[in-house]
């Protein structure tokens, strides 16, 4: 039994590669069946995608809150505590409802499992549905970790499913196309629930179209059920069978206005009566840490973690600072491509600056920084170090584009926030 947060999370933290070798969301059937079922016991929204989830999932909850909704959210990765992970109405578990749970968990798998371990995702996904059953929330919105069909939370069936985005990641596991990434992606749709889907890539959008005429789930796809009219940095106008216009958001950039009108939509189809203005007020205050973060002026931080969130990056950096020249500090994980990201910063950037994470599967800084082209580029070993240094000598028309993965942006946030540059 865990005493502490401490040793709760230094144990479950190990749980990276299930020791539960049955067939994929077996063991998390088998433990929610010994709790009763709680996955049963709540309304969902599922949100799945290669970039913009955790955005689009956030906006939805401030526009659920502003209705007067008490939203729990489940979302990954956390930037500091694992509580951040599990909350209601924007604030964490507590300490103590965490322990209670961990605990009843690992009753469960040593009585059910043979004391086999299902994945820390795997863990944390069953806590959190655990927790929101018992708390009796209005809705829970529930972030996939890695594609949808055999992601630990497909085990409920949503009153409404988002797909945001596909691009080219986690090949090894997800395929090696558009269209098999969108095949996995597209497990979250269920029978006659609706899917709202912000997806251009042909070939993905043709898989996940398919998969809905097959589930007669209704289809909600961007620029034809719903538009986006008058777009500029962070105003947009949503038009649908109900429009509103001239919404103004705490967010910047296109694919940020895109995540918005998702959110809307996805709203829109769990409630039978959505209000423009607390929609508006909603967004003017739907923040996302670690998402296109600016800090001290000029400098940014951003968990662009694959080649179509670099592209989003760069061009919301070229629509609020034309004139900047820009600096990117990159660190990475190993099972991620690199090569089309890092190009794409090679062609905007003064200066590449490698650097690299203690996590067992980070890039190194060279690894990464072999893979540039750049005149100007550099590989440091200690990016506080680096980190520090930079923005020491950073010039007014200079931008410090701080990137890669989001257990990079957790740590650099971590630092910022020890240095009381970010309150």
């Amino acid at each position: 039994m865990f005493q502490t947060m401490e040793q709760c999370t230094n144990f479950i933290f190990q749980l990276k590669a299930s020791q539960y070798k049955g067939e994929p969301l077996q063991s998390a059937r088998i433990i929610l069946n010994a709790l009763g079922n709680p996955e049963k016991k709540n309304k969902f929204i599922h949100f799945a995608g290669s970039n913009g989830k955790g955005s689009t999932l956030n906006a939805t909850r401030e526009i659920l809150m502003a209705h007067g909704l008490t939203v729990g959210a489940f979302i990954s990765p956390h930037l500091e505590r694992a509580n951040e992970r599990v909350t209601i109405n924007k604030h964490q578990i507590s300490d103590e409802d965490f322990l209670h749970i961990a605990n009843r968990l690992c009753e469960v798998v040593k009585e059910k499992l043979d004391g086999k371990f299902p994945s820390f995702f795997e863990f944390m996904t069953l806590l959190a549905l655990q927790y929101f059953a018992e708390q009796q929330v209005d809705v829970v919105l529930l972030e996939t970790g890695i594609g949808g069909r055999l992601d630990s939370t497909n085990v409920v069936i949503p009153e409404v499913s988002v797909i945001t985005t596909i691009s080219l990641e986690h090949t090894e596991m997800l395929g090696e196309s558009y269209g098999q990434i969108a095949a996995e992606k597209a497990g979250i749709i269920k029978a006659m629930k609706p899917v709202v889907v912000g997806v251009k890539n042909k070939e993905a959008l043709s898989v996940i179209k398919e998969a809905a005429i097959q589930l007669h789930a209704p289809l909600y796809l961007i620029n034809e059920q719903f538009y986006i009219e008058h777009a500029k940095s962070s105003n947009f106008d949503y038009v649908s069978d109900v429009s509103i216009r001239d919404i103004e958001m705490a967010m910047v950039g296109e694919h940020q206005i895109a995540n918005a009108a998702l959110a809307i939509t996805a709203v829109k189809l769990f409630m039978p009566a959505v209000d423009g203005l607390k929609v508006k007020q909603a967004l003017q205050k739907a923040k996302w840490e670690g998402r296109f973060e600016r800090v001290l002026g000029n400098i940014i931080l951003d968990g662009a973690h694959n080649s179509e969130g670099t592209a989003a990056l760069i061009e919301t950096i070229k629509e609020i600072a034309p004139h900047h020249k820009v600096k990117f500090v990159y660190a990475a994980l190993q099972d991620k491509d690199h090569a089309v990201s890092i190009e794409l910063m090679d062609k905007v950037a003064t200066e590449m600056h490698f650097t690299q994470i203690n996590l067992p599967r980070a890039a190194t800084a060279n690894q990464l920084f072999e893979q540039s082209n750049h005149a100007k580029k550099f590989m440091h070993p200690d990016w506080q170090q680096l980190i520090e240094t930079e923005k020491a000598i950073l010039a007014e028309d200079e931008m410090l584009v701080i990137t890669g993965s989001l257990y990079f942006i957790a740590d650099v946030r971590s630092l910022f926030l020890k240095k009381g540059w970010i309150s």
